[in-house]
């Protein structure tokens, strides 16, 4: 199979919902500063057309059309100077948002329900979408701030590194991220111990410093390319002594957003996504990315 065609745009699925709305507006704001294009995909099972004399409001399809027009007008009189493509698809909302990822710097989704509950609130084609999804997954719920401090001027961006394999793709979304909104990059490792803990349950002081030392040269091994590549990105780098999942979703309080890898799986493996991406996804309290990565 050929391998997809990547366009340079950033791609938003539209639902006609508070949140997906949200989504194309953080989209918008991302499409600009890299200078890409801004693509409104919406997805619907195409119905049975009118008559030729028929009232638009008889047409069953009017309202799919109007949830891309109305975006359109709105995110078109914020950015004026954006291109923006309307995209309609007559086919099932999962298989249309995986084929615009496939073809897009990046898809951004927004999602329901901030409870912490045990189900996951993505619902199956959010689900499906961000596990199986060849390009970044940016996953945006309604009330999240678009991005931006009070005084007009970005905070930092959040990347978790797990330290295990090549993770090319999610750091250079990273430090692309950081450059193109000019803000530092808060790169965080979390290690939990698993041995050499006291008898009073405490994890001896020298063992702790020295799993914390080992961690920071792995760490600064990984970024030290990075770095050099990426010279006018402030990082600040952070091992924390607790479980990644943990580690990352704290790390991420007042941030503008939160990256985390997901190792790519063969599809017969089904929709498999590791505890540090369901935390992030769950418990963030800012955008996440979610990078696929070898």
């Amino acid at each position: 199979m050929e391998q997809a065609v990547m366009e340079q745009v950033v791609t938003v699925g539209l639902d006609g919902s508070a949140e997906s709305l949200a989504a194309a507006h953080w989209a918008a704001d991302e499409a600009e500063r890299r200078q890409l294009a801004l693509r409104l995909t919406h997805a619907w099972i195409l119905l049975c057309p009118p008559t030729p004399d028929s009232p638009a409001t008889d047409d069953q399809n009017y309202w799919a059309k109007r949830i891309v027009h109305d975006a359109h007008t709105e995110l078109a009189r914020d950015h004026p100077k954006l291109t923006i493509i309307e995209d309609l698809v007559a086919d099932e909302a999962e298989t249309a948002l995986l084929d615009a990822a496939a073809h897009s710097r990046m898809l951004v989704l927004g999602s329901r329900g901030l409870a912490r509950v045990a189900s996951f609130f993505l619902g199956d084609i959010g689900l499906h979408t961000v596990a199986r999804a060849e390009r970044p997954v940016v996953l945006m719920r309604a009330g999240q701030e678009a991005g931006r401090a009070a005084d007009g001027h970005g905070r930092r961006v959040v990347v978790g590194l797990s330290l295990h394999g090549p993770q090319d793709n999610l750091l250079e979304f990273a430090y692309v991220t950081a450059f193109t909104r000019d803000v530092p990059l808060h790169a965080v490792h979390g290690r939990k111990p698993d041995r050499a803990r006291a008898a009073g349950g405490g994890m001896e002081a020298d063992v702790a410093q020295a799993l914390a030392e080992r961690a920071r040269r792995e760490l600064d091994e990984v970024l030290r390319p990075w770095r050099e590549k990426f010279p006018r990105v402030r990082v600040v780098d952070e091992v924390r002594l607790e479980s990644p999942a943990q580690a990352v979703v704290e790390a991420a309080a007042d941030s503008d957003l939160l990256m985390v890898g997901r190792r790519k799986h063969p599809p017969a493996l089904g929709t498999r996504l590791g505890p540090v991406v369901q935390a992030a996804v769950h418990h963030a309290d800012c955008p996440v990315a979610v990078v696929p990565h070898e």
